[in-house]
């Protein structure tokens, strides 16, 4: 992606790149009017008719739904608009590390690990109350100031969940690494998803390891769908007990076992920070269990594809899994015949690494 052309975005004067994703490129700026200095988000509208409407509105969206929101561990969104053919937001400058900068080294000390979260169990408690949510929660999306201070950003595919924009069929949004069942599934996706995302972060930073992996893309999305992490404790020592709940709990596949509100799971964090006990999640399997992680109302038929190969497969737009899916149709398989139907089970797993492979293009792991 090219700078654009010009040094301002309305009375926004660049002073130089900050960084850059699959969204944009974020700016550095002075606000001439406030004599203040913003970050600013600009993306470049495509060519393409459909594409630029969706991207556009979807852009707008992020500054509607950031920019009703006030609270301290969320990032405050000053202004919008649109330049050429650049759309741009203007929000508070951040100055600190991102949260992912800070996982690099291994599992983060407890205390700091579990008063962040806790914070950004808040944040997203008051984005919930207002009908937002971020569906995108990851390490480099928290910022955190002073050492402490956690700040979440970048609500860039946050939805108005009473809005009419939609995302259109077969794109995946969110990164998934961090992706709950239901995303990962292409089902709808509610505050609950945030709190699985956030359970899955967690369990990283105080771990070091994430709660969910693989080699290729589709094992990971797999995974995610059926996988059961190792208790947190298992890795680190340190976790206690009640910790291993609150992940469980957060981390349910089944979106009704797990916190139904965020300010809640950041009240068991504080918790577990003042070493209270923390209360067992209803649903959620028992201390004594092996397989702490394993949910007893699971109802996976809710998150999950249609078929085992298909849950292989990223919701981004490419023609394999659509080829896939006639694959697997009864019909297409009695009519392939005996011979038939053994080249196609021959055909199906490389489809789907290819597939998970053109997937990887569309989504960044992290």
């Amino acid at each position: 992606m090219n700078p654009p052309p010009f040094t301002h975005f309305g009375r926004y004067r660049i002073l130089e790149e900050l960084g850059r994703g699959a969204m944009g490129i974020v700016y550095l700026a002075e606000d001439e009017s406030l004599q203040r200095r913003v970050a600013v988000k600009a993306m470049l509208l495509p060519p393409d008719a459909a594409e630029r409407d969706e991207q556009e509105a979807r852009f707008r969206q992020e500054a509607k739904a950031a920019g009703g929101l006030s609270h301290p561990n969320i990032i405050t969104i000053h202004d919008l608009g649109r330049e050429g053919d650049w759309l741009y937001i203007a929000m508070e400058l951040l100055r600190g590390t991102e949260l992912k900068t800070m996982m690099t080294v291994g599992a983060m000390p407890l205390p700091l690990a579990l008063d962040i979260a806790a914070q950004v169990a808040e944040g997203l408690a008051a984005a919930h109350s207002h009908g937002v949510v971020h569906r995108d929660i990851k390490p480099s999306n928290i910022m955190v100031m002073d050492g402490r201070h956690a700040k979440i950003m970048d609500f860039g595919v946050a939805r108005m969940q009473a809005s009419e924009v939609r995302t259109r069929s077969g794109v995946l949004l969110g990164s998934p690494k961090y992706m709950s069942p239901e995303q990962v599934g292409g089902h709808a996706v509610d505050a609950r998803s945030d709190i699985f995302s956030l359970g899955s972060m967690l369990y990283e930073m105080v771990t070091g390891q994430p709660a969910f992996g693989g080699a290729e893309l589709g094992n990971l999305l797999y995974d995610i769908l059926h996988g059961q992490p190792t208790p947190a404790s298992r890795h680190n020592p340190a976790v206690p007990q009640m910790l291993d709940l609150v992940l469980a709990r957060a981390m349910q596949k089944n979106p009704g076992a797990r916190y139904q509100d965020a300010r809640e799971m950041a009240r068991d964090l504080e918790a577990c920070l003042g070493g209270a006990p923390a209360p067992v999640p209803v649903g959620a399997a028992t201390v004594a269990d092996a397989t702490l992680f394993s949910s007893t109302v699971r109802a996976d038929a809710t998150v999950t594809l249609a078929s085992p190969v298909l849950a292989l497969l990223p919701a981004v737009q490419f023609d394999s899994r659509a080829a896939l899916q006639c694959l697997l149709k009864p019909e297409a398989q009695a009519a392939a015949g005996a011979g038939g139907g053994a080249f196609l089970r021959k055909l199906a797993w490389p489809l789907v690494y290819v597939a998970a492979l053109a997937g990887a293009v569309a989504i960044a792991l992290t």
